[in-house]
């Protein structure tokens, strides 16, 4: 769990990478029947990009995400 002031950025500057977000897919295909992996696909186009921001809560809202979660208060599991 991450708690700091500006966490937002730090986490959706992490979420830009295209192997973070390469890693978060596969975890989630192994371990999530429910997941969205055509989502996933195009996130998966897009990382890496300097334009392209993603926070937790679109990862899990467009997904389905099991493996991060976005709580009120600034606060992220991972």
């Amino acid at each position: 769990m991450l708690k700091a002031k500006d966490v937002d950025f730090f986490i959706s500057d992490w979420l830009r990478n295209r192997n973070t977000v390469e890693f978060l897919g596969i975890w989630e295909i192994v371990h999530n029947p429910d997941f969205y992996s055509g989502e996933f696909t195009i996130i998966k186009s897009q990382a890496g990009l300097n334009s392209y921001k993603l926070s937790v809560k679109e990862w899990v809202e467009k997904t389905n995400a099991i493996g991060l979660r976005s709580e009120g208060g600034g606060q992220h599991q991972i």
